[in-house]
């Protein structure tokens, strides 16, 4: 497909959007019945395909040893996710084109074809993305109660990046619990809020968990994304959680927004780790993060990414290779009551679940579950 084509695709699609958000919200407002949108109909195509391709994943070799004698009792599978080999290239098969120093990290970085294919889409999309959200801002500042979530600011980022991840075939399997996934009439969740967390490998896991993400959430990000043009005016204008990790002040007002959209019945999305793991492999957990969910009275929902550090790893300015190759698949994981438990013992839960659907090049290398030293540190963020 021409970058002309792509490009006429994606415009139509966030104009589209725009334009029926207004509609939708006349149109409620007319039968008395105000909704949000419901989002699963965009993907539900590639969900159902997910569902049909899905494959049951046996145990990480790494876990306890009651969790490895769970698994032995299970149906065997013949290629689990921990055989798999591992989808990260070497600098020979990425094959850079370009190689230069960031001018923000001082890091080294690559980019390849591969690399120069996302720029191209990005380029020739993110004006359409940046004039839906300008629209969309414009209708909720106009229209009292038009957008008071910024739900619908908020979706002309989702369609964005389900619009570049298709584009650069790059889609992401989904599998596990999806059906929690959904939304009902009013467009938040059918089993109400709660705490998404999920393993931090790559900058990549943002546009996944945009694309996979159905209700309406607010994200736990630091305020320096701010100055990245469409993720930091999306951040921003969709009013999600910044925080300034210098500033305690900052992270007290972040703890405390976190839990009012809680109880308002609105998702939160962090990274417990705090930071992109260098080299994909789960890191330690910073402490702070779950208390949220125990104050704001809801479960914690883990989301294991798998293998967005193989296709756009750390020293990648842009995608290596495309998330077919690398296998991008993100699982939902059954919910964690977080009732009557300390920080430590919901902490071990979550990293469990997150390591049972990771591949083995993401399990830690110094010790099972790096709980040793569970830490009271700065909040989580992006």
């Amino acid at each position: 497909m021409s970058g002309r084509k792509r490009s006429l695709i994606v415009m139509a699609m966030l104009s589209r959007a725009s334009l029926s958000l207004a509609f939708n919200h006349v149109s409620s407002s007319l039968v008395g019945n105000n909704r949000h949108l419901n989002l699963s109909n965009l993907h539900g195509k590639n969900q159902q395909h997910n569902k049909q391709a899905a494959i049951t994943i046996l145990p990480a070799s790494v876990q306890s040893d009651d969790m490895m004698s769970q698994a032995s009792s299970s149906s065997q599978v013949p290629l689990s996710l921990q055989n798999r080999p591992s989808r990260v290239l070497s600098m020979d098969e990425i094959q850079p084109i370009f190689n230069f120093k960031s001018k923000s990290s001082g890091k080294d970085k690559v980019l390849n074809a591969t690399g120069i294919l996302h720029l191209a889409v990005i380029v020739s999309t993110m004006p359409f993305w940046m004039a839906a959200m300008k629209i969309t801002e414009w209708l909720g500042n106009t229209i009292e109660g038009f957008d008071n979530n910024r739900a619908k600011f908020d979706y002309t980022g989702k369609v964005w990046c389900r619009a570049y991840l298709s584009m650069t075939d790059s889609y992401p399997i989904l599998e596990g619990d999806v059906d929690r996934l959904k939304v009902g009439p009013s467009g938040e969740m059918s089993e109400g809020a709660c705490l998404f967390v999920a393993n931090h490998a790559s900058f990549l896991d943002i546009a996944v968990l945009c694309t996979v993400l159905d209700p309406v959430f607010k994200f736990i990000a630091k305020d320096s994304l701010k100055k990245f043009p469409g993720v930091g005016t999306q951040l921003v204008g969709g009013e999600h959680v910044l925080i300034d990790r210098t500033n305690k002040r900052s992270q007290l007002k972040t703890f405390k927004q976190a839990i009012t959209y809680l109880k308002d019945g609105i998702p939160i999305m962090a990274f417990p780790e705090g930071a992109r793991s260098p080299d994909g492999r789960l890191m330690e957990f910073k402490g702070g993060i779950f208390s949220m969910a125990v104050k704001a009275k809801v479960p914690i929902v883990p989301l294991s990414i798998a293998n967005t550090h193989a296709v756009m790893p750390n020293m990648g300015f842009l995608p290596v290779q495309s998330g077919q190759k690398g296998e991008l698949r993100v699982y939902v994981h059954d919910p964690i009551d977080v009732e009557g438990k300390s920080e430590e013992e919901i902490s071990r839960e979550v990293r469990e679940a997150l390591l049972r659907e990771l591949p083995a090049d993401q399990h830690p290398l110094d010790d099972e579950f790096g709980l040793n030293n569970v830490e009271e540190k700065e909040m989580v963020q992006v």
